[in-house]
């Protein structure tokens, strides 16, 4: 088979994290119903977004990957529903602490683990004063066993505006994207929305790449932060599959043919014109 179905949440955290849990499951359970065989929720929605303020008690939240309750609900639903679910969480490792996600597959299982390659620093992004930057490199994952052969590429948050990211998932084999997210209002510039710049970037990734993009966000205010929702899963041309507004909770769900977006992309040949023997500027940290 070469069809997958893919599925991306949308909603508001707490403080609480059991609840966040609960509603995320829920909100899986929904995706599975309608066929979604990789379910992406939004970025670290164990809890509210704490890296609005720099505060050393927030560390105590971090627990290593298979001891993390996000990561244990997640695994424990997976394997419940055969389901593939990137997760985002806070991961302690010794005295390191990351932004990372679990790959988690459809037994449940850990596939691995990526960490967060790019780390921001800005007015209510602070997530430098809390996380490394990761040291697993980008990563693909296999497709769930009903598209067998094919891989799935993850990125996190501030990723989603690296072209280098896409490039690096796509050149790792790649055939379709994901991006767990949480962002919103700007605290130091309360004129500035970045909802479709947020949109634009990842749509370019999805067209100069010829490859389907998932995003996925989360809503409401927390603290002084509005977080815009506008989640979507766009195919390989860019166009919209589907899409949710910057209020509503939810699900969208888009079913991708992986062997017509193949000869697509082969057809447009961005990959057989590269001329990586010009490329050596983007390496150098000048």
């Amino acid at each position: 088979m070469t069809a997958i179905t893919v599925a991306a949440l949308q909603l508001g955290f707490s403080s609480d994290i059991d609840a966040n849990i609960a509603n995320v499951s829920r909100l899986v359970r929904e995706a599975h119903a309608q066929g979604a065989q990789v379910i992406l929720p939004p970025e670290l929605f164990e809890g509210e977004y704490f890296c609005r303020v720099e505060d050393e008690g927030l560390f105590a939240n971090a627990a290593p990957t298979h001891e993390h309750k996000a990561v244990l609900a997640m695994q424990a639903l997976a394997r419940e529903l055969g389901v593939t679910i990137p997760t985002s969480f806070f991961e302690a490792d010794g005295p390191h602490y990351y932004n990372s996600l679990a790959m988690i597959g459809p037994d449940g299982g850990v596939q691995g683990v990526y960490r967060k390659s790019h780390i921001p620093d800005g007015p209510g992004y602070e997530e430098k004063f809390y996380f490394r930057p990761g040291n697993t490199g980008f990563k693909v994952w296999p497709a769930p066993q009903d598209a067998p052969g094919w891989k799935l590429g993850v990125g996190v948050c501030w990723d989603q505006w690296y072209p280098e990211t896409a490039r690096a998932l796509m050149l790792m084999g790649a055939e379709l994207l994901f991006y767990p997210t949480a962002i919103g209002s700007e605290p130091h510039d309360t004129s500035l929305d970045t909802a479709r710049l947020w949109r634009r970037a990842m749509i370019g990734h999805a067209v100069s790449n010829v490859v389907p993009v998932v995003a996925a966000n989360r809503v409401g205010t927390e603290h002084d932060q509005t977080f815009y929702g506008t989640s979507f899963i766009v195919d390989e041309r860019g166009d919209v599959l589907a899409e949710l507004d910057r209020e509503e909770e939810g699900v969208i769900v888009a079913t991708l043919d992986l062997a017509r977006i193949k000869r697509h992309r082969a057809a447009f040949g961005f990959f057989r014109d590269r001329r990586p023997e010009l490329y050596g500027r983007l390496v150098e940290d000048i």
